[in-house]
């Protein structure tokens, strides 16, 4: 049996590092510091053991890397109506932005030469 779902919203599965999960609906409006603002304000039963203190140390990664919190659900070109996965986790910061990207433009400019004589 298929469930009609709304064209103009985004489904989101949220999954905590327990393997614990939620799906909710967001606008492709909404950034992540307003999903992280929504599962704080209305934490999934279930989830007691995992409940955290504060909104502002939620975070959600995608496709491996870390959203910050203005990036909205529109701007990562969600498919509308479908179930997009997300991992939600306790972070109190984020990492820098291209800082493993840093690292590896650091070892790919290294070299070293070798002289036979």
């Amino acid at each position: 049996m298929t469930t009609q779902r709304d064209p103009d919203t985004v489904n989101l599965r949220l999954i905590l590092v327990s393997g614990k999960t939620q799906d909710l609906t967001f606008s492709p409006n909404d950034s992540a510091t307003d999903i992280a603002r929504h599962v704080f304000e209305n934490w999934p039963a279930g989830w007691e053991e995992e409940q955290v203190s504060s909104p502002n140390i939620l975070r959600l990664i995608f496709q491996g890397r870390f959203l910050h919190g203005n990036v909205t659900l529109g701007a990562l070109k969600l498919p509308p109506g479908r179930t997009t996965v997300m991992h939600l986790v306790a972070r109190e910061t984020l990492p820098e932005p291209n800082s493993h990207g840093q690292r590896n433009r650091e070892k790919t400019t290294e070299s070293s030469c070798c002289l036979l004589l």
